[in-house]
């Protein structure tokens, strides 16, 4: 028994000395695990698979358009009790030749004793808003510049499609060049812009926009400029944004290059495309066309003699006017679109006058719609 005591308190006497004296650690006991296929202390770097196309797009798009979106503050003064009182407006532009002409939204610059543009690579330069257009919250702005500048291509937003592939760049909150992606999500929408002012035939789409944004390019997926950013739904973005088309810029443009004051027509009618079955549930033309639902009193159409419903129905889960008259074409080319009229006015000037085919009491006839000056109520 003693003998077997002692053999014990050897045993442990040797175990001990060991533990405190041989030269081990850590490393040394998971190297078995190591071996095995297990390695918590130096873990493989993990290498990207590489960048999509629509990834590559994205940032060649960027890289060829950042540095001709520039960030516009503009200086308002206005008096109270106290005195005169500064405020700033904060948005965004962009260059359309290298000679510094540039645009962006009326209501960045608007009221502005000065407005300040800086450029990408931080160089500042004095504007002059040099043309406006406020119905379609459009302004022309200049600078001077010393170097040669990078520039945008204006597109064709004529030719737009729900679902194709926008870009947004601009400077939301003061954040310089910041990048949005989405796609077009409507065209032909109504808004109500700054000041309650109605605003026809705009793009919608899904790519951020927020306040700073305004006067900011929305590009597709070749880098031309298709819309200009203007508004969004409510205070903040919430995936629902809006950009004037870029074609009515481009009136805005003509009209400087021609020395022409800028005077646009409005719409002065609210309508609602039918086609179809619909169509004939109304004894309607089943090509379709624009159902007129409502004329404003003293517009261009109103002039004209066009009518509006008489009378409201319920389709289903949609009320619809009937009884007014059927746009069925422009200039003789038949309506495919819901946004034709608004189109076919913006790219016009006031005087000008459209022709169109009505179908009214399941009689087809033509009318000349002179356009006239906007009234207060447009």
């Amino acid at each position: 028994m003693r003998s077997r005591i002692f053999l014990w308190t050897l045993a442990l006497t040797a175990a001990f000395v060991w533990l405190t004296h041989a030269n081990w650690n850590l490393r040394s006991v998971a190297a078995p695990l190591s071996r095995a296929g297990f390695n918590w202390s130096n873990p493989q770097p993990v290498h990207g698979a590489g960048l999509t196309p629509d990834e590559q797009n994205n940032i060649d798009i960027y890289k060829a358009s950042q540095a001709a979106t520039v960030y516009i503050t503009s200086t308002t003064v206005r008096r109270d009790f106290f005195g005169p009182v500064a405020s700033k407006n904060l948005g965004s532009g962009f260059l359309i030749n290298d000679e510094g002409f540039i645009l962006t939204n009326f209501h960045v610059v608007s009221g502005s004793s000065k407005i300040q543009v800086t450029l990408s690579d931080q160089s500042q330069y004095f504007g002059t808003a040099i043309d406006t257009d406020r119905s379609d919250d459009l302004a022309l702005i200049k600078i001077a510049p010393k170097k040669h500048l990078t520039f945008l291509k204006l597109g064709d937003s004529d030719h737009l499609q729900v679902g194709q592939k926008v870009l947004a760049i601009g400077d939301p909150f003061g954040l310089e060049g910041t990048l949005t992606t989405g796609v077009v999500s409507s065209i032909g929408r109504s808004i109500e812009g700054e000041n309650e002012q109605r605003m026809e035939g705009m793009i919608q789409t899904d790519a951020a926009i927020n306040s700073g944004n305004s006067g900011g390019p929305l590009l597709d997926s070749s880098g031309t400029v298709i819309g200009i950013n203007t508004a969004i739904l409510g205070q903040a973005n919430l995936g629902i944004g809006f950009a004037l088309p870029i074609n009515r810029a481009k009136a805005l443009l003509s009209d400087y290059q021609a020395g022409r004051i800028t005077e646009r027509p409005k719409v002065g009618i609210t309508t609602e495309w039918v086609a179809g079955d619909l169509a004939e549930a109304l004894e309607l033309p089943r090509r379709g066309g624009l159902l007129v639902q409502s004329v404003v009193s003293g517009s261009s159409e109103d002039a004209a003699g066009l009518r509006g419903a008489r009378q409201i129905v319920a389709i289903g889960n949609v009320e619809l006017g009937i009884g007014g008259d059927l746009i069925i074409a422009i200039e003789g080319k038949p309506i495919d679109r819901e946004d034709a009229w608004v189109r076919a006015v913006s790219q016009k000037r006031v005087g000008d006058v459209i022709n169109i085919t009505i179908v009214r009491n399941a009689k087809t006839f033509s009318a000349a719609i002179k356009l006239l000056r906007p009234t207060a109520d447009l």
